[in-house]
């Protein structure tokens, strides 16, 4: 037999295993680096924190809005009234709380002291009628009836001196402790509800929370709108991000802050750029929506990448091809 024959066909096949092999280990590799997935894009139900009727709609379905831009605002007559009672019931016990931590007015405590020298000075009349009257009773000049009255009205005025002495007192005094805590107490409950009103009418005007584009919008001019009821729905610009799953494989290739690069359809040729921020740590069953003949019962890991580059053309829930940056 011709050695030749034989060596030829043996070292063929031994190439063609070679190639093989070296094929079928770089396609492993490539298939360790790639993932696909789809663009997941956050968007916010935003809602009146008031209820009212709508006076001005700005926005409508597609609009593009930025942070702070108005979306609507609410009729703010009714609640510009109550901000007005608030401010003035607020006036009213500042005032009062003022003059409780200040006391009485000089004026006033001068008052109690007359006060106090005209009692005493009713006192000692009505006891000098009352000795007069008893220096009379042995002699038959002062009867029964002129003794008890002249009684009683050294009684009263000893009585009335004491109110005014305690009147003074108080004056001098000030208010107690507890007066003043209440007092306290009504003033802080009064700027809140203050605070309250100035809170409400600030939310009669709706504004966008992020930089987005309007997806739906649920209210009309002259509607009536309860509080929380949801008035637009906004898909916000950032972050973009795009949700994939990989399997057990793979999980050394897209390390959280690895590097990839995400390729569309939409822009062939033109791969964006983005860093895996998330990997799941809970093995789960590959989801309906991205699964294979092959993948139907394996168990893959749920991965977020954040895009750094993104654009108006990446839709949510656009398909995604993910491979990790050598």
């Amino acid at each position: 037999m011709n050695k030749k024959a034989v060596i030829l066909p043996l070292a063929a096949l031994a190439l063609a295993a070679a190639a093989y092999w070296l094929m079928a280990g770089r396609a492993n590799g490539e298939a360790a680096t790639l993932a696909y997935g789809n663009v997941d894009i956050r968007d916010v139900s935003l809602a009146f924190r008031v209820g009212g009727r709508v006076a001005n709609v700005a926005v409508d379905e597609g609009s593009v809005v930025r942070q702070g831009s108005v979306l609507a605002t609410l009729d703010s007559e009714p609640l510009q009234n109550s901000l007005h009672a608030a401010e003035a019931s607020l006036a009213a016990v500042k005032a009062r709380n003022e003059l409780i931590h200040q006391g009485y007015r000089s004026q006033d405590k001068a008052q109690a002291a007359a006060r106090v020298d005209a009692a005493q000075a009713a006192l000692l009349e009505a006891e000098r009628q009352l000795r007069r009257v008893h220096e009379l009773e042995p002699e038959g000049a002062a009867t029964r009836h002129a003794l008890d009255a002249a009684t009683s009205a050294r009684d009263q005025a000893a009585a009335q001196l004491a109110v005014a002495q305690q009147q003074k007192k108080q004056m001098f005094e000030g208010f107690r402790k507890e007066e003043i805590a209440e007092s306290d107490s009504l003033l802080a409950q009064a700027q809140a509800t203050r605070d309250s009103a100035s809170l409400a009418l600030k939310d009669a005007t709706l504004v966008a929370p992020e930089d987005g584009t309007v997806l739906t919008r649920a209210i009309e001019k002259g509607s009536m709108v309860q509080p929380g009821m949801p008035a637009f729905s906004v898909s916000l610009n950032k972050p973009v991000w795009i949700r994939a799953y990989v399997g057990e494989a793979q999980l050394g290739s897209f390390a959280t802050g690895a590097k990839v690069s995400i390729s569309t359809d939409a822009r062939s040729g033109k791969p964006y750029h983005g860093v895996v921020g998330f990997v799941s740590p809970n093995a789960e069953f590959t989801p309906k929506n991205v699964e294979t003949v092959d993948l139907r019962t394996s168990l893959v890991y749920r991965v977020r990448i954040v895009v750094n580059d993104p654009d108006a053309q990446l839709r949510q829930g656009m398909p995604a091809t993910v491979r990790v940056e050598q």
